[in-house]
């Protein structure tokens, strides 16, 4: 019965030294990728226009490894709308920064 006794206690406080809140570890990592200006943009021989649509020229696309050209087409017209195409802008320290399509009106 003894033995049983000191088992039992040894067993909780095993158990409430492991239920114990413990404190969880922190880490921040932080990664920056630094893209170099793209190439200048091939030229392209449009197709003759299709009604109803609007040309999107082609630009270059980053992979995450190097920048990738994507050819133009024609896309569906959005009317009351103009077509931005995608561009790349110097940001405010220098870095290049990717500004996909839209629609403006």
């Amino acid at each position: 019965m003894k033995i049983k006794s000191i088992l039992c206690i040894s067993l909780l406080t095993l158990g409430a030294g492991l239920m114990a809140p413990m404190s969880p570890a922190q880490a921040q990592a932080y990664v920056s990728v630094r893209i170099g200006q793209p190439p200048p943009p091939r030229y392209e021989v449009v197709p003759p226009p299709r009604r109803g649509f609007v040309w999107a020229p082609g630009y270059w696309r980053w992979d995450g490894r190097r920048h990738v050209w994507m050819s133009g087409s024609w896309i569906r017209a959005r009317p009351g709308y103009r077509y931005v195409p995608p561009r790349w802008e110097r940001g405010p320290r220098g870095d290049w920064r990717f500004r996909p399509n839209q629609w403006a009106r």
